[in-house]
């Protein structure tokens, strides 16, 4: 059996390169299926035996010479480049095609290589991005300077700045890491495009709703510093942008009853018992907050957004970690192994998850489980105070007061718990 098994091998990953090349064929012999014969470089049946083409060249690599290989890759390029000379002397320049058969080649190498998932994954999304041709263009044309602008320095600070920043820890007891201070940055600006878009693709109610919601996964901490900034500048309808920042909320406590549940589940009755009733006040908020409408005229018009990409406040986020991280490090080293709590919740105002780690790292019988489910209750309460200040200085005044708001209640629902908890256990 592992004779045959071995004597197929080879016909695997040419298999394999055969099927995407068909694959990305089928999509460019749709989108040129009204074309007349003989007119396009390539079509479905192409693509397959350029796929096929990439199987055998990167076979004949490993198993005969690369030059073998590098000869069958050059002739099938070459030969892609002359249907795209002919074309384009029909005056036919869209180079789109010669492109992607060029990508399906390399792909077929790679499914030869032994590259499979990096091979498929690229297929997919090359299929993908090829099928949304007409969505592209349409997203394109409609897009005003100022959004390619707030695109192009989001490009700048995620793809250029954060990648040649540090990944390593210096400053005051080695407290901050430039990289993920910066990430904090990219994270907060990333959320503000994805609820502009969000807006415009859903509207302003459902846009903002789908932002925290899938944000809250990730930060509900970002969530709430892009929302707060809405808010300030009366970008949308600010109880629905209230509504968002107390999902932002109960998303992150639900998450957080998930992870308590997988990491540390010794510690899950009584955590649950401080994290329901938050949970159940902030989905509450939500709900009360999406019901009341407001008066007829009382907001305006709806107003534009001014400037989708804002990094004040992912700056202010970002100083607010730098000085969390620091007492957090000085929590450590003053109270050490006693002060657990102190430090978790020190550490958990920005990140609840390093709180759960530590927790679920603990030797088992360490703690019992009414002092774990109290020690984890702190950063969950320290989290939604933070927030609550975060989002009170951000969208100021009164508006940073309604901000606030569902998190404060949420907060005070938390308190309960903690009172509830000190009883029954």
């Amino acid at each position: 059996m592992s004779e045959w098994i071995q004597a197929l091998s080879p016909f695997a990953g040419v298999g394999l390169a055969f099927a995407l090349g068909l694959l990305i064929g089928v999509e460019r012999g749709w989108s040129h299926r009204f074309e007349p014969d003989g007119s396009r470089v390539a079509g479905i049946r192409t693509f397959a035996l350029l796929g096929l083409a990439g199987g055998v060249a990167g076979e004949a690599t490993a198993r005969v010479s690369p030059l073998i290989g590098a000869a069958i890759l050059i002739a099938a390029a070459a030969a892609l480049l002359i249907g795209y000379a002919r074309a384009a002397a029909k005056d036919d320049l869209s180079a789109t095609t010669t492109v992607v058969g060029i990508i399906t080649l390399g792909l077929g190498a790679l499914a030869a290589a032994g590259q499979w998932t990096l091979a498929c994954v690229l297929a997919a999304l090359t299929t993908l991005i090829l099928a949304q041709r007409k969505r592209l263009h349409e997203w394109v044309e409609g897009l005003s300077e100022l959004e390619l602008q707030a695109i192009v320095r989001f490009a700048l600070i995620s793809l250029a700045i954060l990648p040649l920043l540090p990944n390593r820890e210096f400053g005051p007891m080695d407290a901050w890491n430039p990289r993920e201070i910066w990430m904090v940055v990219v994270l907060v600006s990333g959320l503000s495009l994805l609820g502009y878009a969000a807006s415009r693709r859903l509207g302003a109610e459902q846009g903002v709703l789908a932002t925290a919601g899938v944000g809250a996964v990730v930060s509900s901490t970002a969530v709430t510093a892009a929302m707060a900034a809405r808010i300030r500048k009366s970008d949308g309808e600010a109880r629905v942008l209230v509504a968002g920042i107390a999902l932002a909320s109960t998303v992150m406590i639900v998450r957080v009853l998930v992870l308590v549940a997988v990491l540390a589940p010794f510690a899950l009755p009584a955590f649950s018992l401080v994290a329901a009733p938050a949970g159940l006040v902030g989905a509450a908020y939500v709900g009360w907050a999406l019901r009341v409408k407001s008066a007829p005229g009382s907001d305006g018009p709806a107003p534009s957004v001014r400037n989708p990409f804002d990094l004040g406040p992912a700056l202010l986020l970002a100083g607010l970690v730098m000085v969390i991280s620091l007492a957090g490090r000085w929590a450590m080293q003053a109270f050490g192994g006693a002060g657990l709590a102190t430090v978790l919740g020190i550490s958990g105002m920005v990140d609840v998850d390093a709180a759960i780690i530590a927790m679920s790292r603990l030797p088992e019988g360490s703690l019992p489980p009414k002092l774990a489910g109290l020690i984890l209750a702190a950063p969950i309460l320290a989290n939604t105070l933070v927030k609550a200040g975060l989002a009170f200085t951000i969208a100021r005044g009164s508006a940073g007061a309604k901000a606030a708001a569902p998190l404060l209640v949420t907060f005070l629902a938390g308190l309960a718990g903690v009172a509830a908890l000190a009883m029954v256990f």
